[in-house]
């Protein structure tokens, strides 16, 4: 196709790339127009085509003429068309979506970018030039966005969740074509997810809800990437999903089909949940090293630093041993202890709780690790009850600091079993319930790399499903249900210890309640049912006999007081 131009009093219109980026600064009428000869027939270039055709130019022609950026350019050239669409779109440029943009680009797929603010699409096309001059191509029209995207066309959003991922989904879907795919790569609850898929089916587009893990590093470097939905629309991307995703050595790459409907959401939503779990339990094991054991910072960094080397080798105990090692640059000694002891949090802890309570799956150390940030965020009344409480840590006998410090690495790492086996209790019981047929060894794959909680630890998780994937629970695994046994007594002397000084464990606790309930063949529960019975005539089961009885506990009382 021949392509020809001539201009309009003030010269060629901002149509061809300059120098300084990709990013496409559309003209404007009256100052910057030009009319463009295409087939013999006049028509003004669209955005979506003068984004393909600015990179043709040979730099022969880039002298005279009119003046474009801070480049000056041949009137009445001719050049080229080569009409080379963009392979997949990204809506949403936040850090984490600016990323990904340039992580996808790195990997060979020229990808097209826009945000609302448009401030964020030409700096999100000046990061692609810094790094390696990415084929990154940004624009400021959603139209022209989606027009530059090669069909099917298949474009990812990163916004927040809840309403803004409806406002982006009516705004992209309304310049998009039958068979089209949108995946949203947000932490999105799993049934908007569900209801968003089969709105988008109405219209005849494809749609899939990827959890995507592993932070702003991940995102540029290689995340987890936990995709649910339609199948045909994983199938269209898979190529680009493969390369992009985090690649672990001996096991591939962190990225595999979830699943129907909102399964990627939900798998990453419990991820998340271990995640805070995870982190709890690291925090408590801090908690007690320094609080009891009066480890200093530098001491600290060394115990899990050579932690790192072991079992416990995992993305969170590698940071956490580098943020003990980082001082402070507004004041004297270590940053962690001028931060402040208050926990954010965005809300996937607080559904994995709720969907524990939903489906009847015990997920203690979450739910302490979920309650542990609710009571950190009351700052002012823990300060205030410290003050009627004489708040301090209680001295017992002196403590052997080596014997302490291995004694918290086998506590910190049972209760870790507890906590994943929880979340993948939780993942298990909604598969079941919608028929999603999840794979549980797989996901502790997909774990491996790329996200936060990724660990060592996975691979023996993803083995121990391998040899049974119909495991009731991690803790009945040979290998598992070993480890902890061999270590109990460190894991009940941490907490005894933690209790005594008045130092709170609460996920360490939780877990070691939930696996000595979990062992114990008989449990207190047949007086709590025949409470129920007697207030409620809730029936109970006997061991004995079977069927439901109720017992008229109030008379036979009364009876026996006379």
């Amino acid at each position: 196709m021949l392509l020809t131009w001539s201009t309009a009093q003030r010269g060629v219109p901002q149509l061809a790339r300059p120098s300084n980026g990709r990013s496409l600064r559309p003209f404007e009428p009256g100052d910057h127009r030009c009319r463009w000869k295409l087939d013999e027939v006049d028509e003004e270039i669209p955005e979506w085509m003068s984004a393909m055709v600015r990179t043709q130019l040979p730099p022969a022609q880039r002298v005279g003429g009119g003046l474009c950026g801070d480049q000056r350019w041949e009137p009445a050239a001719s050049v080229k068309l080569n009409m080379v669409l963009t392979r997949i779109g990204l809506a949403g440029l936040a850090v984490m979506g600016q990323n990904l943009a340039l992580n996808i680009a790195e990997k060979g797929f020229p990808i097209s970018v826009y945000n609302r603010t448009t401030s964020k699409v030409d700096e999100t096309v000046e990061r692609a030039k810094l790094e390696g001059n990415l084929p990154v191509y940004g624009f400021h029209e959603p139209e022209a966005f989606i027009n530059s995207i090669q069909k099917p066309r298949v474009v990812i959003m990163l916004v927040k969740a809840g309403a803004p991922v409806d406002q982006t989904i009516t705004t992209l879907s309304a310049h998009m074509e039958v068979g089209d795919c949108i995946i949203d790569g947000g932490n999105e609850w799993y049934e908007n997810t569900e209801r968003r898929e089969k709105a988008m089916a109405e219209l005849g587009l494809l749609y899939l809800g990827m959890g995507v893990s592993g932070g702003e590093e991940g995102a540029r470097n290689g995340p987890s990437l936990m995709p649910g939905g339609s199948y045909e629309a994983y199938k269209n991307i898979e190529d680009i999903l493969l390369k992009v995703a985090a690649q672990v050595p001996d096991s591939g790459p962190c990225v595999t089909y979830i699943g129907k409907g909102g399964s990627g959401n939900f798998v990453k939503m419990i991820h998340n949940g271990i995640e805070y779990g995870d982190m709890q339990l690291i925090a408590e094991a801090y908690d007690v090293l320094r609080s009891v054991g009066k480890l200093t910072n530098e001491e600290l960094q060394q115990v899990f630093s050579e932690w790192n080397k072991g079992e416990l080798l995992s993305f969170l105990i590698e940071i956490t041993a580098d943020i003990f090692g980082v001082k402070d640059d507004k004041g004297d000694g270590y940053l962690v202890d001028k931060v402040l002891d208050k926990t954010g949090m965005k809300g996937t802890g607080k559904w994995t709780v709720q969907q524990a309570a939903e489906l009847s799956v015990a997920a203690p150390t979450i739910a302490a690790s979920l309650d542990s940030r609710f009571l950190s965020g009351l700052k002012e009344e823990r300060v205030a009850a410290a003050k009627v409480f004489h708040s301090c840590v209680f001295e017992g006998e002196p403590v052997d600091k080596k014997k302490l410090i291995d004694d918290v690495r086998q506590a910190l790492y049972a209760s870790k079993i507890c906590s994943y086996a929880q979340g993948m209790n939780l993942i298990r019981a909604k598969s079941i319930e919608k028929g999603w047929d999840l794979k549980l060894g797989e996901l502790a794959r997909i774990w491996k790399g790329g996200c936060i909680i990724r660990a060592i630890f996975l691979d023996r998780i993803k083995k121990a499903y391998d040899r049974n994937p119909e495991l009731s629970s991690l803790l009945v695994d040979p290998e598992f249900a070993k480890e902890i046994q061999d270590r109990q007594s460190a894991w009940r002397r941490v907490v005894c210890l933690a209790i005594n000084s008045g130092i709170s464990t609460p996920g360490m606790s939780a877990s070691l309640a939930y696996f000595d309930t979990y062992r114990r063949e008989s449990v207190p529960a047949n007086l709590v049912q025949a409470q129920r019975d007697y207030f409620g005539a809730h029936t109970y089961e006997r061991i004995d006999i079977p069927g439901a009885f109720h017992t008229e506990w109030f008379k036979i009382a009364k009876q026996s007081k006379i």
